[in-house]
């Protein structure tokens, strides 16, 4: 009886297998036949950028998306290219009247935000319009919606313009009540990623980084939005030192918006600047239906390609994941367009701010062999710091937009110490047997001996030149000059540029046309971007269940959960590091 019972389960729950995957294919197979469906775009339509989703790289596929399913995969994000694609269409298109910016607290970095700015100052060319609306204009949305021919604020909406600020999380308070000690190895005076751990506060050297790169990027701030508002820096500044603005009513005051008004108010404008009446029907078009007829840059009828490599994340060993830049993984990417023989020049798009020192070696390899068989251009995103730099340095040329935050060429290792944890705080002991004197090295269970201690920071120095040397070399400068301005200092775009650690200030386009350029293609390429997106159907077995359990902790967690993300990253680091400080955000 018993055995009966067993296989009756088990053929229920093979039923229920087969059918759930059966409805996923019929699902997936639906909504990629609603995708591939024809996109009309009615006469007199806006162009709506509602940039309330995180914005990454590259849209994830989604084809659940299309049916208005809300737990699909990519659910929650847009993609950079697509955005930039869909800005481009519009300005050509004779359906599109205008772009409707409806952006708050964007949820982006300042060189993303620069990239979407450059395509919406370059749409105003075509003398259609740009309406934006906001019941919250945060600091980064005001960068984005200065551009705009008019600006509503709600009347009880608010206004942010006081300057950009950059915060790093400390753990020694926590880790001494804890009875945690900490082992630090690291080479470079501002190297600053380890200080969380057994410091309260930024060292003077780190604060003095910090306060460069980040007047840096807010003086270039300023400068653009100046330039859009017909103000000058010092108004800006003078505003934004004195807080002036504590309502609508003073952003209309000082010129920083053109309207105090409502919503529908916004609607009413745009509906007499695309010459309808009153009562006309004008179309809001989403972003996620037009990027649909936007298409790519990857369309085309040419043989010629190039390549364009996306490196997100963290850096990490192995294969890593669509969160992370795995070490193995982008090495045979870039291998497999160094063979590929259509492919005649290679843009490594680099967003990350570092992680694992060998893997960071690893893809830098397969740069240098791939550099001396057709031209290998880095586009630096928001970041492309410490292990970041490292897989871009030996490109030949280094394009980022000015800011961009890179540099950091510096590396770190931390080995903690729980004994007094497990003993004190948890009632836990532990014993060894050894075959030798250092078996058990590196060991988290004991204190380590000052010999010890001595071998780690031989070898963190070790990769540290191995660094430097290689930093200089690709960057054709005496390795003495290089040191100067490594040591694990962080710049901005600009302050690289100045120093020589970065080439070109632009943005992926400008890294492509020098792709090309230099590959003698003429306009007469398009674009294969890797690593190649998996299926909807392995995107969904994969990952829905992180993406469930990602957002629940979010919900949980609401504003903590940035904090304990942080706690993951240190948990899940392995070797030497080359990184930024675990979290730095400039908001």
């Amino acid at each position: 009886m018993a055995q009966f019972f067993k296989f009756t389960l088990a053929t229920i729950v093979g039923l229920f297998l087969f059918f759930l995957i059966s409805f996923l294919i019929i699902i997936g197979i639906a909504a990629s036949t609603a995708s591939s469906e024809e996109v009309v775009i009615n006469k007199n339509s806006v162009l709506e950028l509602k940039l309330d989703q995180p914005i990454t790289e590259r849209q994830p596929k989604d084809p659940f998306d299309d049916l208005g399913i809300p737990f699909g995969v990519g659910a929650g994000s847009y993609g950079l290219d697509e955005i930039k694609a869909a800005i481009r269409k519009a300005k050509n298109d004779e359906k599109v009247r205008g772009i409707f910016l409806n952006v708050e607290m964007v949820d982006a970095g300042m060189a993303t935000l620069e990239e979407i700015r450059k395509e919406l100052v370059d749409f105003k060319q075509s003398k259609k319009f740009i309406v934006a609306y906001n019941d919250i204009c945060s600091e980064k949305a005001y960068y984005l919606v200065s551009v705009a021919d008019k600006m509503y604020l709600n009347p009880q909406g608010a206004f942010e313009l006081n300057g950009l600020n950059a915060e790093t999380m400390f753990f020694k308070g926590m880790l001494e009540k804890l009875n945690i000690d900490v082992n630090i190895f690291k080479v470079g005076e501002y190297k600053s990623a380890v200080e969380p751990l057994f410091l309260d506060k930024m060292s003077e050297p780190n604060r003095l980084q910090v306060t460069s790169f980040l007047n840096s990027l807010n003086d270039y701030y300023l400068q653009n939005v100046a330039k859009s508002r017909q103000k000058t820096v010092a108004d800006l500044k003078l505003i934004s030192d004195s807080m002036l603005v504590h309502s609508p009513e003073d952003a209309l005051k000082y010129g920083l918006i053109t309207n105090v008004g409502y919503y529908d108010e916004a609607l009413d404008y745009m509906k007499k600047r695309s010459g309808l009446k009153e009562d006309a029907k004008m179309t809001l078009v989403t972003l996620k239906k037009y990027r649909k007829v936007a298409g790519t840059s990857e369309s085309g009828s040419s043989k010629n390609r190039i390549a364009v490599i996306y490196a997100s994340g963290d850096i990490v060993n192995g294969e890593g994941d669509d969160e992370s830049i795995g070490g193995t993984k982008f090495a045979s990417e870039i291998r497999k367009a160094r063979k590929d023989k259509a492919i005649k020049a290679i843009v490594i798009r680099v967003n990350s701010p570092g992680g694992s020192a060998m893997a960071s070696d690893v893809i830098w390899r397969e740069v240098m062999l791939a550099r001396k068989e057709k031209p290998v251009i880095a586009s630096m995103s928001d970041y492309a710091a410490s292990g970041g730099y490292y897989i871009a340095m030996a490109c030949d040329t280094i394009v980022a937009q000015p800011n961009t935050i890179t540099g950091s060429i510096g590396v770190f290792g931390v080995i903690p110490n729980f004994q007094g944890f497990l003993n004190d705080k948890l009632g836990i002991t532990l014993d060894r047997v050894k075959t030798g004197k250092f078996s058990d090295l590196p060991t988290v269970t004991r204190q380590m001996t000052n010999f010890e201690k001595r071998i780690i920071q031989r070898e963190v120095e070790k990769i540290y030149t191995d660094f430097t040397t290689k930093a200089a070399k690709g960057r054709d400068m005496p390795l003495d000059e290089l040191r100067k301005i490594a040591s694990g200092r962080v710049w901005s775009g600009i302050e690289a540029k100045e120093r020589g650690l970065v080439d070109v200030l632009g943005g992926l386009e400008e890294a492509v046309k020098i792709a090309a350029a230099r590959a003698k293609l003429g306009t007469n390429y398009r674009l294969k971007k890797l690593p190649a997106q998996r299926s909807f159907l392995d995107e969904w077995m994969g990952d829905v269940n992180k993406e469930v359990r990602t957002r629940s902790l979010r919900a949980e967690l609401g504003e903590m959960y940035p904090y304990f993300e942080q706690l993951q990253k240190v948990s899940r680091l392995q070797g030497i590091q080359a990184r930024l400080p675990f979290e730095l955000k400039v908001q």
